[in-house]
């Protein structure tokens, strides 16, 4: 077995949902859920099929944003993956309704940080075994920086 990691692109200003699925309606199922959840959401989606064609699939409102998803998901290799790149919305708006569509497996991630696919090759194909998200951490936060996180969350409308 072979290990590897692979840089996934997030183009500024945007979101990444990289999770594990299984079926064939699964890109049409996650538009759903993000039109319907946060109707000005930009978004693109692509679903890699483990079997028959192996294809790669997509859906989405926004072309650039869905060729990109194809482009890390070409780059992963792996079967059974989505990606999904948002925005004007954060996965916070969409991540529950998500995690609740009958053929997601799991979510490996939901950020704007640079992510890292860990990424397993065997002579059959090769799997998602983990992600790294953004940095390490640097230290434990300060009263001024406590003081901070609790502005911002006020600032862009999360906490009263």
């Amino acid at each position: 077995m072979e290990i590897t990691t692979v840089k996934l692109e997030i183009p500024e200003g945007c979101n990444i949902i990289i999770g594990q699925t299984h079926f064939i309606k699964t890109a049409e199922d996650l538009y759903e859920i993000i039109a319907t959840t946060v109707p000005g959401a930009q978004f693109g989606i692509a679903f890699t099929e483990a079997s028959g064609p192996c294809l790669v699939r997509t859906e989405g409102n926004d072309a650039g944003l869905t060729d990109i998803c194809v482009k890390n998901l070409q780059a992963v290799g792996a079967g059974h993956v989505f990606c999904i790149l948002l925005k004007n919305a954060f996965p916070i708006n969409i991540l529950n309704h998500l995690k609740l569509c009958p053929e997601v497996c799991r979510i490996y991630c939901a950020t704007a940080n640079p992510v890292e696919v860990i990424v397993a090759e065997t002579p059959q194909g090769r799997g998602i075994m983990g992600v790294i998200d953004g940095f390490s951490p640097r230290g434990v936060e300060t009263p001024e920086d406590k003081a901070h996180r609790r502005e911002f969350l006020r600032k862009i409308g999360y906490k009263l």
